[in-house]
């Protein structure tokens, strides 16, 4: 089985990328992305589409149902776009397609004293060498522009030379070509007419003659521009730990490993190191390493978890009997394992906790089954016979106690969202093995314990044995015993006390002292910051600020160094990147891994903010990573009316800044760079000119227009003429650009034009069409509960806000939009899972209230839910409520082998009251060993106090607390519902017969054995 991190799953997103070269984001939003979007609606599949309009290109992002054939939908997505003929001229073609699901595997640093061409020589080198490597399909370089060559006019030769730049532009398309001429056909042979005549270095291209004088002096290319070869005018630069480096990352896709990824790249990256010494590579990430730790934790605490299992069996149930049981789990696993390669299922975090919630619970059923077997032989039976009574009197009970947990876990393949689509791994893991440990305890089980040797007359029991027997005799005789007559004689002050204590628990929850949230911190072992400052800043002042928070981080370490008393540094490397936009950037600070330093990343992370301090005019400041699941808060603000809508953002942001509980409060809608607005003078109309005559010569000087692509081995090289940078470096070289008429006169820009200078917007949001403005939050504590703080929003902040500014709507996004996706399937399947474990239940018993008596039962569950996450101060969030989910099925299997055994009685002409009781004490001990092997599978996990545990625990913490007080319930609480329903049953007999009957006559047990009777003595 390969091994990822997370769950593999099909993509459901679509997008659509445009190129506009020298487009705004308004020019883009209006004449590409709104004709797209109209497109798009009314497409089926499609949950919402969201759109991004900048400088230059736009992207839309198409979201699809659950379910969907995304082949179909990006086909009809294809002939929608298709359909648009009105985009704007010179427009590159859209690309549409799948967005692939990559994982991060690995990444690691060229550096050296060299400079950053040869850099990207060696990292080109190292793709192909790792792409040609079995295993590996995705290999990234960043850290660099992309090459350019540049053709910069200088103004004062253009006049020289009375050229324009469109001359210039058509003399390099027109001489710098390979074409084909045709073919001369001779005789005996045939020639191919050619022209040769493309270079692709800048050297090379500037002997281009680009005019002939009347004299027939002939005017070349390097007479009036500078052809020089450059990096692309964008500050995309990555350092590692303050050295220029070349960052090269490797990805995994669904059908590759990501160990063998990085197994392969590490020994890679040692024998690079080794045969150079002027450059080295430098890991920076291995995400591998995190796996295999979260992967090596979970196993020990399911191998330990397994012996405690096997040892309670060993303590309660003959040892023998034990170990047949036990035998169980390695066979129902190995099956699991061939199941699970075949459909595609990979060994990941949330398969593995699969595999140690089921350890606990697939011996249930050979519990019940080898105690019954036990229970008859002790009545005197021979070894052969009690096999076989005692496992067909129980294989109703035991099949339905397995397939209602199986229908309890098939749910979870129906619900949406991130997290659900996850947690399918975990359901068809629980789902199978509990299927074959339910054949091998039917089929092969019984025959092992018939031929065992703890059904021999002459087995004798050892010590160990007689204590732990001696010890389960005197809960069952002297405790359990006692307690059930009292509750049974007290069922109204039983059931009073059942109902107060779920009443406090919810009183709890709702009051904060248990606290909720959507998605528990997951630990990582590296800390984001993103900077951001006011559009148009300068690379230099981007990359100041940046290694000042570098320099503070450095600071940290040695502070955090100190306090650890060793010499381990904490944080590890620092990843450093400038760009995409000159006034971006970012830090990636790579930490100790979590077992090792022993601290939250979330706390180093406060800790580098506080002694960053603010950023001088910082649009964004960010700390911390975000989850795989989102933000813990982000609100989505839409409306068509762009003034209320930036007036409500800037109110929301506010409330959320005044909000202690909230930090790294920020927006995606900054402002953009400052505009140059021209309009044209009067005299320019007198000319003859219009304002696209203007700027497109405008355009041609200070944009550029893209020649020709060349390809230089992997690079396409872009041919970009324009004027030289020194010539379009202020206002004033604006002002003095010559604008030449038809007939070749000039005049000065500033006199054609008015110049005045605004604010414009670096990016256009969509969602669904509409403009959107999203705001985001991180929580300053992890463990707060977000769930209260969004309630608190919602009710109090967003209201207020939506009844100044009547066209905005809201939508909530990140993870709370995760959870309410998981939320509303869950709305959809729980009815119907909970109908068809009653149908199970029903079919079973033959009976509906008896049914309803279990199903009674299992909102008490959650009571040790709540207080388990109260004890160990962890808040209840959505994989808690997945525990929940997986302790239903749990609690009706042992209600099942509860009532099933009171039925067994009832027929065996025991009155109700006896039955009832003798069912308490016969079946203490399966119901007891069925909860203790399941909490003790889980014990281990549930205890671990390492980092990379504590994403799993809240699912452990349902599932064992909540049987823990399950067991309470089922011993205690379903016999008392039992007698009130059996009185209940007589007194409404007794209303509608007026005769009273017994309580025997009325349970659903004993109408069936008379009916059954009364069949037989039919002739």
């Amino acid at each position: 089985m390969k091994k990822t991190f997370f769950p593999e799953t099909d993509s459901r997103v679509i997008n659509i990328q445009a190129t506009y070269p020298g487009s705004s984001p308004e020019e883009i939003e209006e004449g590409i992305v709104s004709r797209i979007e109209d497109n798009l609606q009314g497409l089926t599949g499609i949950e919402r589409t969201t759109s991004v309009s900048s400088e230059n290109a736009a992207t839309i992002t198409i979201e699809l149902l659950k379910g969907t054939n995304v082949d179909k939908v990006l086909q009809d997505v294809k002939n929608a776009v298709d359909r648009i003929n009105s985009f704007p001229t010179g427009m590159e073609p859209p690309v549409i397609f799948i967005q692939e699901n990559l994982g991060f595997a690995f990444s690691f640093a060229l550096s050296g004293n060299v400079d950053l061409l040869t850099l990207k020589t060696y990292a080109e080198r190292i793709e192909d060498d790792l792409m040609a490597e079995d295993g590996i399909s995705k290999v990234e370089l960043s850290g660099y522009p992309e090459k350019e060559i540049e053709i910069g006019f200088r103004e004062e030769d253009l006049r020289k030379y009375n050229l324009t730049f469109q001359q210039v532009t058509d003399a390099v398309r027109k001489s710098n070509i390979e074409v084909t001429g045709g073919i001369v056909k001779g005789k005996r042979e045939e020639y191919l007419v050619r022209a040769k005549a493309k270079n692709y270095y800048a050297e090379e291209l500037k002997n281009i003659v680009v005019k002939t004088g009347s004299s027939g002096a002939m005017i070349y290319l390097y007479q009036v521009a500078d052809v020089s070869e450059k990096w692309a005018d964008n500050p995309s630069r990555s350092y590692l730990n303050g050295t220029p480096s070349v960052i090269i990352t490797l990805q995994n896709t669904m059908e590759e490993d990501v160990i063998e990824v990085t197994d392969i790249a590490k020994a890679y990256i040692a024998n690079f190191n080794q045969q150079n010494k002027e450059i080295q590579a430098t890991v920076i990430r291995d995400q591998s390493l995190y796996l295999r730790q979260r992967l090596d934790l979970l196993t020990e605490n399911g191998i330990v978890g397994f012996f405690l299992v096997l040892a309670l069996l060993s303590m309660f149930l003959n040892y023998r009997l034990a170990f047949w049981v036990a035998i169980s789990i390695p066979i129902a696993f190995a099956g699991m394992f061939i199941l699970a390669a075949i459909v595609g299922i990979t060994i990941n975090v949330i398969s593995l906790f699969g595999m140690i919630l089921v350890i606990g619970i697939l011996v249930d059923d050979g519990i019940v089954i080898s105690e019954n077997i036990y229970q008859h032989y002790e009545r005197g039976k021979p070894a052969i016979q009690a096999a076989i009574d005692g496992t067909l009197e129980v294989i109703p009970s035991v099949v339905s106690a397995i397939m209602t947990t199986v229908v309890g876990f098939s749910m979870f393949f129906f619900l949406d969202g991130r997290m659900g689509e996850f947690i399918t791994d975990m359901a068809f893991v629980v789902i199978v093995t509990l299927l074959i440990s339910l054949l091998e305890a039917i089929l092969i089980l019984p025959s092992h314990v018939a031929h065992s040797a703890a059904l021999k007359r002459e087995a004798t029991k050892s010590k160990v044995e007689t204590f732990f027997a001696k010890g389960m005799d005197f809960l069952k005789d002297k405790f359990y015993a006692h307690a059930l007559s009292f509750v049974l004689n007290n069922r109204f002050f039983s059931f009073s006390i059942a109902i107060g204590a779920l009443i406090l628990t919810f009183n709890a929850i709702a009051g904060g002292i248990i606290k909720t949230t959507f998605f528990p911190n997951v630990e990582r072992d590296n800390i984001g910051i993103s900077l951001v400052l006011p559009a148009g800043t300068r690379e230099g002042i981007t990359e100041k600020w940046l290694t000042h928070i570098e320099e503070a981080a450095n600071e940290v370490n040695q502070e955090l160094k100190k306090e650890r008393g060793d010499t381990s540094n904490i944080i590890l490397h620092i990843e450093k990147k400038i760009g995409p936009k000159s006034n971006e950037g970012s830090l990636n600070v790579i930490l100790l891994d979590g077992e090792t330093r022993g601290i939250e990343d979330f706390v180093i992370a406060d800790k580098l903010r506080k002694r960053s301090g603010p950023i001088p005019g910082a649009e964004k400041l960010s700390f911390g990573t975000d989850s795989p699941f989102g933000k813990a808060l982000s609100v989505s603000l839409i409306s068509f009316d762009r003034h209320q809508l930036n007036l409500a953002s800037e109110e929301l942001k506010s409330e959320f800044a005044k909000m202690p509980a909230l930090k790294d409060v920020v927006d995606n809608d900054q402002p953009g760079l400052k505009e140059i607005k021209i309009e044209l003078k009067p005299k320019a109309y007198l000319l003859g000119f219009q304002l696209q005559d203007v700027l497109n010569q405008v355009r041609q000087g200070f944009f550029g227009s893209e020649v020709q692509r060349l390809q230089r081995n992997k690079d396409e090289v872009k041919i970009w003429i324009r004027l030289k940078e020194e010539e379009r470096a202020s206002i004033h070289n604006l002002g003095n650009l010559r604008i030449r008429t038809l007939d070749g006169k000039e005049y000065p820009l500033e006199e054609l034009a008015t110049f005045s200078i605004e604010r414009g917007i670096t990016a256009i949001n969509h969602l669904d069409g509409m403009r959107r403005i999203r705001i985001e939050a991180d929580v300053a504590n992890p463990n707060e509960s977000v769930t209260d703080i969004i309630s608190k929003i919602k009710t109090e902040v967003v209201p207020a806000i939506l009844a100044k500014y009547p066209t905005v709507k809201t939508t909530y996004e990140g993870q709370s939009r995760e959870s309410e996706k998981t939320a509303n399937s869950t709305k959809k399947v729980f009815p119907i899972v909970i109908l068809l474990m009653v149908a199970i239940i029903v079919v079973t018993f033959r009976s509906f209230l008896q049914a309803f008596i279990v199903v009674l039962c299992i909102p008490f569950g959650f009571i040790g839910v709540g207080w388990g996450h109260f004890i160990h101060d962890a808040p209840i969030s959505i994989l808690s409520a997945y525990g929940i989910m997986a302790l239903i099925g749990v609690m009706v299997n042992d209600a099942l082998v509860f009532v099933s055994s009171l039925n067994i009685y009832l027929k065996e002409n025991m009155s109700f009251k006896e039955a009832l009781h003798y069912t308490g004490v016969t079946r203490f001990r399966p119901i007891l060993l069925t909860s203790l092997t399941t909490i003790a599978g889980l014990g281990p996990l549930i205890l671990d106090t390492s980092l990379q545990a504590q994403f799993l625990v809240p699912m452990a913490i349902s599932i064992a607390y909540g049987l823990l007080v399950a067991t309470l319930i089922m011993l205690l609480l379903l016999p008392v519902f039992l007698s009130f329903f059996n009185d209940m049953r007589i007194y409404a007999k007794w209303l509608w017969e007026g005769k009273k009957p017994n309580a025997e006559e009325v349970e659903p047990a004993v109408k069936e054995m008379k009916f059954e009777t009364e069949l037989d003595l039919k002739p």
